[in-house]
């Protein structure tokens, strides 16, 4: 009776762990951030090393802007699953958003592992296009002396060329904007919305029009056109 009864204690703790995991999914799905992380964090008690759930409430810390924790648990999870591109990617991207917001000196410290993560996930994944997207933008945005390069970015805009003809351009016209090569820029993000006809691509150009190329009167015909459709 002792036995039946410790089974029946058991199952019934596991069926209400579950279904505060299912609920937390759901407020997840909602964007309900604040209210699924009350309850991962209490499943995570029980369940320390349950992937999906580490992978939440790395996801609501990255929304949250809390770096360090995201970190700590994209950490964990690439330890589990060292071949998986994803995690490897989400834990260079916490790593990235933290450097941005610490001081030069602490940021270079970083550089490596943040550009061997994102490395390690494109050569895991040959489809992954965020870890491509990755490195197209830390190429660009480092300083040559630590191992930024257009060419290096490039190389890895031709990559998404090759997966997403959209992605492609977007990535090409990115390079050329940040560049101050707007016309080349303007030429790709045309060709990017010409494809995907996105809210994505039309922000894109419509950005670079309003903002960089100081082109209102297209910015607006632009806009016109899009929510037309």
């Amino acid at each position: 009776m002792n036995i039946i009864f410790i089974l029946y204690s058991f199952i019934s703790v596991f069926l209400i762990e579950h279904n505060d995991f299912e609920k937390a999914e759901q407020l997840f799905q909602k964007e309900k951030f604040l209210e699924a992380k009350v309850l991962f964090e209490n499943y995570l008690k029980s369940n320390p090393n349950h992937t999906k759930t580490l992978e939440y409430l790395g996801d609501i810390s990255g929304k949250e802007k809390n770096w360090d924790d995201a970190i700590l648990y994209y950490k964990k999870i690439k330890i589990q699953f060292p071949k998986n591109a994803n995690y490897l990617y989400k834990y260079g991207g916490a790593l990235g958003m933290k450097a941005k917001e610490s001081n030069k000196f602490k940021a270079l410290g970083m550089i490596d592992e943040i550009e061997q993560s994102f490395l390690t996930a494109a050569k895991l994944d040959e489809k992954h296009i965020d870890s491509r997207w990755a490195l197209v933008m830390l190429y660009i945005e480092l300083p040559g002396i630590v191992g930024g390069s257009e060419t290096k970015a490039q190389k890895y805009a031709d990559e998404l060329m090759n997966l997403s003809k959209v992605d492609g351009f977007l990535a090409k016209g990115h390079i050329d904007e940040y560049f101050k090569r707007y016309t080349k820029a303007e030429v790709n993000f045309k060709k990017a919305h010409e494809i995907g006809n996105s809210k994505t691509t039309f922000q894109r150009l419509f950005n670079l029009y309003k903002n960089k190329m100081k082109q209102p009167q297209k910015a607006e015909e632009l806009r016109k056109k899009f929510e037309s459709k």
